[in-house]
């Protein structure tokens, strides 16, 4: 790799000015600063974001670039309107609370997403002039969701990353949005697409399918001819930052909290103010706590930070109001002369502050309704590596509880299962204090954020070699002329091509795949050269084919080749038969009842069974509870069960494509043989040619074919070049 270029919404430092109106700089907090700084020095970074301040004057800004480039940091500048619109407005009073669930605070505003569009826009064009070939850019977060199709459509060859840190909502949530298809485009743009989680992952997997119509297969996705990896990768800490760091002894507020824990339980809890946090729930929690656990008053203490965020927004001043209400109202409740119930910051702590708090208290309270990791937990864990005790209270519904199981879980919004969730903290033994956290510990060392950002890289780096290596399979501009010279040359040529997935795409309803305009006269014009004898050998069934191509007067096989057309006349395949079909669709029509979408289509001497019209996985469950069945059922009738693009047909076992395909290859000495097909029916064809054929595979996925090519375009495109050979 030549060098990173990372793009994310705010650079690592943050401008000031003096009163004398000098500039300075400062780090910027945050977990994606201390990953991407702990990279290898090996790596040749430079890193472009907004640098947190509005900068008008170009002079200054001038200044600002250069101090900044220094530090190989690039500024986008951008204006208090821009930062209303796109970042105050469309990020986080759309996206942030859609994509958290919160869909009751989502705005719908046009001029918000217009800014967001065009502040996506900048980005990408301070971007794009940096990138260098053999660059790889990665680009963070749900404030630049569009980035990665904008730098794919200057440099697209370009390898690009994309990670999302927050969580990605299910397709019932997102669908939601009247944006959301350009937002899983700019996301699409990217080559690799990284998630803390397996569950955010299948929500997005979920609508790119549904919305964009990309499938997966495995979580590798084909757009627009290119291979897209989507994967997880959870984010961690600076373990040893926070494991073995010791607070300031000389700071006055960590010797406080020191003298309190030795004297009470501390409970401690730390967010920055937001509605997805669940801070009022969990001080309902911690009142029903005091309200049953009465011999505990005077002994716990809850310490509550609450970081301020986003004041201005009316959602933050309501909450920050009903939480102000509901400390007044337990310590007013509960509290005594000698004893605060809760004792509540609403400020952000120092390093040397947070760290005391973390090792000095017994019990994490962590309870968002919905956070994408929550590292907050992590450290709290990493703090006890010396004297391992502790515990962590952890909500399910944060992604850092699919790693943190030893923690006790609960649900964020059971208000009694939290107060018990304390009961049980406070009366855990030591030894199991010290078994979990060991084991959490254990975790966080290894997959800490040095791991997460290494790798991300390397798996991008990875991916992006084996395309390197899947291109010499997948068809080039070699293996292209390659073809054409020989198909030129050739006096007697045979092309033998599948139908749906190879000549037309895929629709949900299979008798909507009409062939167009475009494809007849392109297949006129390959029939039209007396040297060239083409084929369609498809699963269609006869009467279709016969409609559909019948007047090109071509030579076809249907139902994989049950029946045979050659010079203008249709045959069967001798010995076959049908009397087994009554028995199958019984079964059948069991798949349907339960399967509301999918459909049976009966053909002459073979029965299938469609999904295309509904969810791909609920059609791959359905798909797995009657394999069993079919099989059983097939398998005394000489019969095969064949599974192809969202469907599954059963035909006689004696006839397949390839054995069809051998009708046309024995009739001649032909030296120029080629064959194009999709699925897995296709694959017989492929086998029963001679070695010096040229099998094509279109799609991605595995194939004993010589080539690959992505999609129905680049078939229509390779077909159309033979056309303009004389």
């Amino acid at each position: 790799m030549s060098r990173l270029i990372i793009v994310s919404n705010r650079l690592p430092v943050t401008i000031g000015k003096k009163e004398g109106g000098e500039l300075f700089y400062h780090p910027s907090a945050g977990g994606l600063a201390t990953g991407l700084n702990s990279l290898d020095d090996s790596i040749n970074k430079i890193w472009i974001g907004w640098p947190g301040k509005d900068i008008r004057d170009e002079w200054e800004q001038e200044a600002v670039r250069k101090d900044l480039l220094d530090q190989d940091l690039v500024p986008v500048f951008l204006s208090k309107k821009e930062i209303k619109l796109y970042y105050e407005g469309f990020s986080n009073k759309t996206i942030w609370p859609h994509f958290h669930y919160f869909t009751q605070f989502t705005t719908y505003d046009e001029s918000s997403w217009d800014a967001y569009k065009a502040v996506n826009r900048k980005f990408a064009e301070v971007v794009i002039p940096h990138i260098q070939p053999g660059d790889m850019v990665w680009v963070h977060d749900y404030q630049l969701l569009l980035v990665p199709e904008m730098i794919r459509q200057a440099h697209p060859n370009i390898s690009i990353g994309f990670f999302l840190h927050i969580p990605f909502p299910s397709y019932e949530v997102f669908r939601i949005l009247p944006w959301r298809e350009q937002l899983l485009n700019g996301i699409l743009g990217a080559d690799q697409i990284g998630f803390h989680t397996f569950g955010y992952m299948r929500h997005f997997l979920s609508a790119a399918y549904r919305i964009t119509g990309h499938e997966h297969s495995v979580g590798m996705l084909s757009v627009n001819n290119r291979a897209v990896n989507v994967d997880v990768f959870p984010m961690g800490i600076d373990y040893e930052k926070y494991a073995h760091t010791d607070p300031d002894p000389q700071d006055e507020e960590v010797r406080k909290i020191r003298d309190l824990a030795k004297r009470i339980s501390l409970v401690i809890s730390i967010d920055r103010l937001d509605y997805t946090k669940g801070i009022p729930t969990r001080l309902q929690a911690f009142e029903r706590f005091l309200e049953t656990s009465v011999d505990q008053h005077g002994k716990v203490t809850l310490v509550l930070i609450v970081v301020p965020s986003r004041s201005n927004v009316d959602q933050y001043q309501e909450l920050k109001h009903q939480v102000d209400e509901l400390v007044g109202s337990i310590n007013g409740r509960f509290g005594s002369f000698d004893w605060t119930p809760v004792r509540y910051f609403y400020r952000s702590l120092n390093f040397s502050e947070l760290t005391g708090l973390y090792k000095a208290a017994h019990i994490a309270m962590i309870t968002p309704l919905r956070d994408g990791m929550n590292l907050v937990a992590k450290e709290f864990v990493a703090s006890k590596e010396e004297n391992k005790q502790g515990v962590l209270i952890l909500s399910e519904m944060a992604g850092a509880a699919n790693e943190l199981t030893e923690a006790i879980m609960v649900n964020p919004q059971d208000i009694q299962g939290m107060a018990d969730a304390l009961q049980r903290a406070l009366d855990m033994p030591v030894a199991d204090q010290e078994r979990r956290l060991k084991s959490m510990q254990s975790k966080l060392k290894i997959y800490n954020v040095e791991h997460w950002a290494n790798t991300f890289l390397t798996d991008q780096q990875n991916f992006m070699k084996q395309q390197e290596k899947q291109n010499i399979s997948r068809m080039e501009d070699q293996q292209l002329d390659e073809i054409y010279q020989a198909f030129r040359q050739a006096q007697k040529r045979l092309i033998i091509l599948d139908y749906d997935g190879t000549l037309m795409d895929f629709k949900p309803d299979p008798q909507a795949v009409v062939p167009d305009d475009k494809l007849i006269h392109l297949l006129k014009s390959l029939k039209a050269s007396p040297q060239t004898k083409l084929i369609v050998n498809s699963g269609r069934d006869r009467d279709t084919l016969q409609e559909w191509l019948g007047p090109l007067d071509i030579d076809m096989a249907a139902e994989h080749g049950v029946w045979i057309k050659r010079k203008g006349e249709w045959a069967l395949n001798p010995g076959l038969a049908s009397d087994w079909k009554s028995e199958i669709r019984d079964v059948l029509e069991n798949m349907v009842e339960r399967t509301p979408g999918s459909f049976i289509e009966e053909k002459d001497f073979s029965i299938a069974w469609h999904y295309r019209r509904i969810d791909k996985e609920f059609g791959e469950k359905r798909v797995r509870e009657f394999r069993d069945v079919l099989l059983y059922l097939t398998a005394n009738l000489d019969l095969q069960v064949l599974e192809g693009n969202k469907v599954v047909e059963i035909k006689n076992a004696g006839v397949n494509k390839g054995k069809a395909t051998l009708n046309w290859v024995d009739e001649e000495n032909w030296d120029f043989i080629m064959a194009l097909g999709d699925d897995h029916t296709d694959e017989d064809t492929f086998k029963a040619l001679p070695d010096h054929a040229y099998t094509i595979k279109v799609g991605l996925s595995n194939s004993v074919a010589k080539y690959n090519v992505l999609s129905v375009q680049e078939v229509r495109q390779l077909l159309d070049r033979f056309t303009k050979i004389d």
